[in-house]
């Protein structure tokens, strides 16, 4: 009799598009295991990365307004979902393994700093003082997170699928890419690729309005014109039209009408948003509460989990762990050290 896993994997053959990645052909985990009789594999490692700490602690990251005081601000965690909800859209729209798209999709910025991308670039510049041959990304970082950090150094033993869409998600200030440049092995990684921008251009701008850093008006009008005036109406002209030029062939992409405006959106964001927030007093603040730390950790590495150890190993390995560190930390809890570390004690809290 075959077990429920089976069945759906069959169904899996009935029901996907032939494009589609499926559960019983992955290549594969890290380390064997024997199969759920319940859930498939890429279910399994869905819920895996639900179940992570490094999950849980993006409800205290930031993502691009560091420590509003009103409430509906994004933080990781709200992005995280976004993107989840959009790219399952898609992949529900195209026939793609749902199952697969979350699961890269709920695992894509695991690896995020504290503190937005400010705490990014920090984290950056300080961890090449100890090692001029290393550099700091949060996708790779998420990778790291999922292959080694968790449970203890074992990781969460997750599919090649599953790690490949996670490691090849971001493409930073760069245009949306032109197929078949180089990104994810799977459909469903590239359709985590587009909702990741999709949520981020539409939500940020959302944020931006309401911090007051953009008006209305000052929204480019051509991009306007083609995507629609309203946060709804563009994700839907956006997903909608990645749709309608996905339907065959071995690449998603969207038209070159949407991706044109879709791409001078995201620079007008990066010029009039992600540029700004960077130059301001709080950015200033967030740099050096992480080199701050990450110095602190490697001149006393029995302060941080695992530096003594690594100390013994040279300076780049414990710059190594205390990175990893660093960028474990939620917001909050990095402030909680800079102030127990370099604030007298009658001074925390204030």
């Amino acid at each position: 009799m075959l077990t429920l896993r089976e069945q759906h994997e069959q169904l899996e053959d009935r029901i996907l598009s032939p494009r589609a990645a499926r559960s019983a052909r992955t290549k594969g985990r890290q380390r064997p295991e024997e199969p759920c009789p319940i859930r498939t594999a890429f279910q399994r490692d869905r819920d895996r990365i639900i179940h992570s700490k490094a999950f849980r602690r993006l409800s205290h990251k930031t993502q691009v307004f560091i420590a509003p005081e009103a409430d509906h601000y994004r933080t990781r965690l709200t992005h995280t979902l976004e993107v989840a909800q959009i790219a399952r859209t898609i992949a529900r729209a195209l026939r793609l393994n749902e199952d697969l798209t979350e699961a890269i999709a709920l695992g894509h910025d695991l690896g995020h700093t504290p503190f937005g991308h400010a705490g990014e670039y920090a984290l950056d510049a300080v961890y090449r003082e100890y090692d001029p041959n290393a550099h700091f990304h949060h996708s790779e970082q998420s990778l790291r997170v999922v292959e080694m950090l968790e449970k203890d150094g074992q990781g969460l033993n997750l599919t090649w699928e599953v790690r490949d869409g996670i490691g090849s998600h971001s493409k930073g200030m760069d245009d949306f890419p032109r197929p078949p440049e180089a990104g994810p092995h799977t459909l469903e990684g590239w359709a985590v690729v587009y909702a990741d921008r999709i949520a981020y251009i539409n939500h940020d701008i959302d944020d931006a309005l309401r911090a007051g850093l953009i008006m209305p008006e000052s929204l480019p009008r051509d991009c306007l014109d083609v995507l629609g005036e309203t946060h709804a109406q563009r994700i839907t002209t956006m997903v909608s039209d990645l749709v309608a030029h996905s339907q065959s062939g071995p690449y998603l992409a969207m038209g070159d009408e949407v991706q044109e405006a879709t791409n001078r959106l995201k620079d007008f964001l990066f010029q009039r948003v992600y540029h700004h927030a960077a130059r301001d007093d709080e950015a200033e603040r967030v740099g050096r509460t992480v080199t701050m730390l990450f110095r602190f950790y490697t001149e006393h590495p029995e302060k941080a989990p695992g530096g003594a150890e690594a100390a013994a190993s040279g300076r780049e390995r414990l710059a190594r762990v205390v990175c990893d560190y660093l960028a474990g930390m939620t917001d909050r809890f990095a402030t909680q050290q800079f102030q127990a570390h370099f604030l007298p004690p009658r001074w925390r809290g204030v």
